[in-house]
């Protein structure tokens, strides 16, 4: 299916090259391209139709396994991300990941055990709601492994992506991007919204202390994983309407490209009338 009107530009606009470097402390969290709020819910709207069409087509073939990974730091948008995203889909098709503190049977495997059994099967879409990323970021920001291994991850987590590639996964990845000012006003939002204050944790303000830390994190992550067979795309998300319309074009211009058809009818149905 071709690309219609203004696809591939988010594409071209935020896709990392391998060798890429994104100094996050001048990067424009809050940038629009030119983009108007009330114009990107008419070409929002069309995406997500995308969307709909190409998941259904994606699930019908069984051929093609996706996975969306969505990284950033707390509150920059990935559950809203999400719900926009994914609420496209079929459930039955599209199995959604949140991966936690690991317990001590995850921990008693090599960290991309747990990952591993949660990639998509064919057929499926998958969301990864924080990933194997945490071993290169939360895994390095509070020293929980030397550095000469911590390292080594981003080798293993290239590695590992591109087996899953060679295996007909298409790996689509996005880092949300907020600067500091906007996940204090997010922060602040759940503390003066009832409704929302559930979602504070006790360790979230500690954390927003170690900015500076992960963002440097962050910089390398992207720098060493970006690859050719699984390229990270930069998000600017202060906006949440220019971050679910970046995502939606993103995700259906790689959904096209896997061109996915329903499958040829048993033989004798075509025509056939029912009594």
């Amino acid at each position: 299916m071709a690309a219609k009107g203004k696809s591939g530009e988010f594409r071209a606009l935020l896709g990392l090259k391998p060798g890429d470097k994104v100094d996050l402390a001048k990067y424009d969290c809050g940038a629009t391209f030119g983009r108007k709020k009330d114009e990107a819910e008419t070409e929002l709207a069309a995406n997500l139709a995308r969307l709909t069409d190409l998941q259904a087509r994606i699930w019908a073939e069984a051929k093609h396994a996706v996975l969306i990974v969505l990284q950033g730091i707390d509150a920059a948008g990935k559950d809203g991300t999400i719900k926009v995203i994914a609420g496209a889909f079929n459930p039955q098709g599209t199995p959604v990941t949140s991966f936690k503190e690991p317990s001590s049977l995850e921990l008693a495997h090599d960290f991309l055990w747990r990952i591993h059994a949660a990639v998509p099967e064919k057929g499926d879409i998958g969301v990864f709601n924080r990933s194997h990323y945490e071993q290169v970021l939360i895994v390095r920001v509070h020293g929980l492994e030397p550095e000469a291994r911590w390292r080594n991850h981003y080798r293993q987590i290239n590695d590992w992506e591109g087996m899953l590639t060679q295996e007909g996964v298409t790996i689509l990845k996005f880092f949300l991007a907020i600067d500091k000012d906007e996940q204090r006003k997010r922060f602040q939002d759940r503390v003066d919204d009832p409704t929302k204050r559930w979602k504070i944790s006790p360790t979230d303000l500690p954390e927003r202390q170690r900015w500076a830390d992960y963002q440097i994190a962050f910089e390398d992550m992207l720098f060493e994983t970006s690859t050719d067979w699984a390229r990270w795309h930069v998000i600017p998300a202060n906006h949440n309407w220019l971050r679910d319309l970046a995502i939606s074009e993103i995700v259906a211009d790689a959904l096209d490209d896997l061109n996915p058809q329903y499958p040829e009818p048993a033989a004798g149905i075509e025509g056939l009338k029912i009594v």
